[in-house]
């Protein structure tokens, strides 16, 4: 399944779920580009964490951009237990050490999340630099809320850092609206970021035409 759009200069970006196979390392490097900031504390350095991230990806849980063929973008999502980035405790310890990753796996621990029934939760997006600002995007969260509402999940939900304001506009044009902010000043100087807002989107039998 996938969607169509043509940006100036280029062929068509299409859109498909699942991460193709051979490309985990360019999942994992774009999916780093975007959140290396934040899971720096916990996964650094980038040597070390593309190649770990890679290793365990569900390939399963994401919506994936392509252009001529090469990945461009991506968006996880998590449903039954599963989300795009995997990594169970003992994999960390193995990757870092026993006495490095114990502190890991506490900041690790920040970023989970769980979605409450009829949720669907959605891992942040990640566009390849030159691509950004032509819409990829907005398509890879249309193919997401398709897989939602295939799923009868009744909502959509996110998370965004206050350092993020460009990505928190795209969710608020998708239709997405804040719920809550969680205030966390003392993790600013650690994660770089002071708040998450969580948002929703509601989500219908129509799919990618309601978006």
């Amino acid at each position: 399944m996938g969607l169509d759009v043509t940006g100036t200069g280029t062929g068509p970006v299409t859109v498909r779920r699942g991460v193709p196979a051979g490309a985990d390392r360019r999942a994992a490097e774009l999916y780093w580009d975007a959140f290396g900031r934040k899971l720096g504390p916990a996964l650094n350095p980038p040597g070390k964490a593309v190649p770990f991230i890679a290793a365990h990806l569900n390939a399963d849980r994401a919506v994936c951009a392509l252009l001529d063929g090469q990945l461009v973008g991506l968006a996880g999502y998590q449903h039954d237990g599963r989300a795009l980035t995997g990594g169970s405790a003992c994999a960390v310890l193995r990757a870092y050490g026993h006495l490095r990753g114990l502190h890991r796996l506490l900041l690790l621990a920040l970023f989970e999340r769980h979605p409450a029934p009829g949720q669907l939760v959605m891992d942040g997006i990640a566009v390849d630099p030159d691509m950004r600002g032509r819409g990829v995007g907005s398509l890879l969260i249309k193919e997401v809320a398709a897989v939602a509402a295939e799923q009868d999940c009744r909502e959509i939900r996110l998370d965004v850092i206050d350092t993020n304001p460009r990505a928190r506009a795209l969710y608020e044009r998708r239709g997405f609206t804040a719920v809550r902010t969680e205030h966390t000043p003392y993790l600013r100087g650690l994660l770089g970021f002071g708040a998450v807002t969580t948002m929703h989107r509601p989500v219908g039998t129509k799919g990618v035409r309601e978006l």
